[in-house]
């Protein structure tokens, strides 16, 4: 994911991102421990680690991944407050042929719009329980800049993978002014923040895949 690569993190800043909406009776998150498989155009295939742990007070949503070369993290820190999520903190790092970079986002950048990774959660939660399925959400990148994506649920119709047998929310989800541009991602309906696939294209042609290899209930 773009947690590899700072020219592909928009690409999975797209993939790991969403809205701070609240919802009522929202599914409660579950902490779990997966891995996906990535295929982008051009790049080397690369597995990525996804966790979702519950600590004293909050929640810590996290992904790692490298390749030789390459390397990436990426963790996003919430609480939920009366069913809304807020973040706490943010934070990232990439390596890439010995050029560092690294990210940081705090509660005060964070209050009117939450992170990437907790705001990844946060839409696998409204689509889940949203009975309209569309809508706009906001978040930020991992610079801090506000993005906007426009989602919409496809079906909700369940899926077996190598990984399991899993109920799943299939989203459409598209930047309002890059028409070229579509993504779609399944989300597992009972552990919002876990991904079963994604497919992003631009000009109609796919340009990664992401899969889920790996589950366990953390």
């Amino acid at each position: 994911m773009p947690i590899l690569l700072p020219r592909r993190a928009r690409l999975l800043g797209l993939a790991l991102c969403l809205t701070a909406l609240p919802s009522l009776a929202a599914t409660a998150p579950r902490p779990f421990d997966a891995r996906y498989h990535l295929e982008v155009s051009g790049w080397p295939d690369v597995d990525i680690q996804h966790r979702l742990a519950h600590e004293t007070g909050h929640w810590q949503s996290e992904m790692r991944a490298s390749l030789p070369g390459a390397s990436g993290h990426e963790w996003g820190r919430f609480r939920l407050d009366a069913d809304r999520i807020h973040s706490l903190h943010y934070a990232a790092g990439y390596s890439l042929l010995g050029i560092r970079r690294s990210y940081s986002l705090d509660d005060a950048a964070l209050a009117p719009l939450p992170d990437r990774q907790s705001a990844l959660v946060a839409l696998a939660r409204r689509v889940i329980d949203d009975a309209d399925g569309q809508g706009r959400l906001r978040y930020r990148d991992h610079r801090g800049r506000e993005k906007r994506l426009d989602y919409r649920v496809l079906d909700r119709d369940p899926v077996t993978l190598p990984a399991g047998h899993f109920e799943a929310v299939h989203v459409a989800l598209t930047e309002p002014d890059e028409d070229d541009r579509r993504m779609e991602m399944t989300f597992d309906a009972r552990r919002p923040g876990l991904l079963l696939g994604m497919d992003y294209y631009r000009d109609g042609e796919r340009k990664s895949r992401l899969s889920l290899t790996r589950f366990g209930d953390d």
